[in-house]
């Protein structure tokens, strides 16, 4: 028996009662399907057996621990249709994330064609309909990885044998095993919304959006953003890094110098061709570059002005950001907080004055925003634009033409920059972008603002919710895409980032994505920072570059 408070009321259940049990009871409460439940502060999965005294909440697939859930469960599903149909051996690699979809390609001997999408859809279908239990079970080591040698998954044997627990909880969908960072549904009829589609080489995997959980969204195919994450995938097989196994195997086979000077040398050849394509383009002044938060925009604009440099250019760095508009006149949320992501922030205005001046030959003082006062500043910045001189400008809204809508087209040079992990944990668990970029922030924000990973957590959402508004649809309109992520990052930001999550206590609401966020690092071999370039992306975050980050 147990007592169970839910709200103001509490109920003894029978021993053997499930949480799913208890859901349904509650179902009818709640506007989306209800995903996973709290117990005492604790996520627990809905098929297990609620045993124990204590308060439970429940979480629904448009929480973002229920949505995540459901993504997982669907890429099972989408894993055991292929084990199915597949007329050969085949192992599903889950790639990356092209807006609301999830791009996955296949190791085989046989092409894959409109006809065996459609199979694989159809075979997912069948598997949602047919309703059969997502069994989870405890598994010592030593069994787990005889359970994915009969399956061929040698990418998991390689990533847990470097776990240091003894067990490790797998999966089971009629027969199939598989296992997965992260909680699952307790049955395949949860994934009812769902799209499968051919893209490029294999397959689109098209899932609803956390705030609209019962709708499929389609979004831009965004294909600029996906072959940079194609090109980053190439560099990672240039090393036979294919994952975060291959990873630690190289690590602890004192690879790890190698690994960072080679790809720091790709990250700097491609920075020197962006460099180049400027140099060609006649009339170019105004170089823009926008990004998400953390994506590494100012190393990256130090970086391609030293590169510019090298053509005989002569740059000038200037940050969007010194021409925020005074506090006082900065627009506000709903919350009452002040709204730094928005247009309205800058003083637009004011930045088509001056760069309209600068084109035409004239002589302007620049400011400077002072952070501590929340005002911006002259303090006799003088600048003449002569005929070699580029303005590197770097900003959230370098991309939209509302930024500098004075300026003629053919002076502007645009390049998006973002950090797009495209490194997985195995095949079938990839590294969410926004994962790599929020650890990012962690870090450096503690390092130079002195903030707290919790408000860092508790800040991520409208940060992301800026980006979606502000940044991303722009990054197509991109004369150039750099990715800023670096294969080796996380195993870098672990040592900087786990002191600081682990602060983050029971009783706080950030606590379920700091525990999540550690699981998670708990997968990587730890690297010193000690052997960074001091003009590595990387530094911009754990401290030490060369440039004033």
């Amino acid at each position: 028996m147990a007592e169970i408070t839910i709200g103001k009321s509490t109920r003894t259940y029978d021993k053997g009662t499930t949480y799913e049990d208890i859901a349904k009871e509650y179902q009818k409460d709640y506007k989306y399907k209800i995903a996973a439940v709290i117990l005492n502060g604790k996520i627990r999965e809905l098929m297990r057996k609620a045993n124990k005294d204590g308060e439970l909440k429940f979480i629904t697939i448009a929480d973002g621990i229920g949505h995540k859930t459901y993504v997982r469960t669907a890429q099972m599903i989408l894993c055991k249709a292929v084990y199915d149909i597949a007329p050969s051996p085949t192992k599903t690699k889950i790639e990356f994330s092209v807006g609301n979809g999830y791009y996955c390609t296949f190791h085989c001997d046989y092409e894959i064609t409109d006809e065996f999408v459609k199979k694989v859809a159809n075979r997912f279908r069948e598997i949602v309909v047919a309703s059969i239990p997502v069994v989870k079970k405890t598994f010592p080591l030593d069994d787990a990885i005889e359970v994915f040698a009969k399956q061929d998954m040698t990418d998991k044997i390689n990533l847990i044998k470097y776990r240091r627990s003894s067990e490790i909880n797998i999966y089971n969908i009629d027969g199939f095993y598989d296992y997965f960072y992260g909680y699952m549904l307790p049955n395949t009829s949860y994934v009812q919304y769902f799209e499968i589609e051919k893209y490029r080489d294999g397959l689109m995997l098209i899932l609803p959006p956390d705030d609209e959980p019962d709708k499929i969204v389609r979004s831009d195919k965004r294909e600029k953003v996906t072959e940079q994450q194609i090109l980053s995938t190439k560099w990672g097989n240039l090393f036979g890094i294919d994952n975060v196994g291959d990873l630690n195997n190289a690590i602890c086979q004192g690879k790890t110098n190698d690994l960072i000077l080679v790809q720091e040398a790709l990250q700097e050849r491609r920075i020197g061709e962006i460099a180049l394509h400027i140099k060609e383009r006649p009339h170019v002044k105004f170089v823009m570059i926008a990004g998400p938060s953390s994506s590494g925009k100012t190393t990256f604009a130090n970086r391609l002005s030293i590169q510019l440099r090298t053509y005989g250019l002569v740059p000038h760095l200037i940050s969007l950001d010194n021409y925020f508009v005074n506090r006082e006149m900065t627009p506000l949320n709903k919350d009452g907080s002040y709204n730094f992501e928005c247009l309205e922030a800058i003083d637009v205005e004011q930045f088509n004055k001056d760069m309209t001046k600068l084109l035409n030959g004239e002589a302007v003082e620049l400011p400077v925003f002072n952070f501590i006062s929340g005002k911006r500043e002259y303090n006799g910045d003088i600048m003449k634009l002569g005929p070699e001189d580029v303005l590197v400008i770097e900003g959230i809204h370098g991309l939209n033409d509302k930024m500098s809508y004075s300026l003629p087209a053919d002076s502007k040079y645009r390049v998006y920059i973002s950090a797009l992990t495209t490194l997985n944990i195995d095949n079938h668990n990839r590294i969410p972008t926004t994962d790599g970029r929020l650890l990012r922030r962690i870090v450096r924000d503690a390092r130079t603002r002195g903030s707290s990973a919790k408000h860092t957590i508790s800040m991520w959402k409208s940060v992301r919710a800026g980006e979606e508004q502000n940044i991303f649809p722009f990054q197509e309109s991109a004369d150039e895409m750099f990715n800023s992520a670096q294969i080796y990052e996380l195993a870098v930001l672990k040592h900087y980032a786990e002191p600081l999550l682990f602060q983050i206590t029971k009783s706080e609401p950030e606590y379920y994505e700091a525990k999540r966020l550690l699981k998670f690092l708990d997968y990587f071999v730890s690297v010193d920072s000690e052997s960074l370039p001091r003009n590595s992306i990387c530094r911009e975050f754990v401290g030490g570059s060369c440039f004033n980050v």
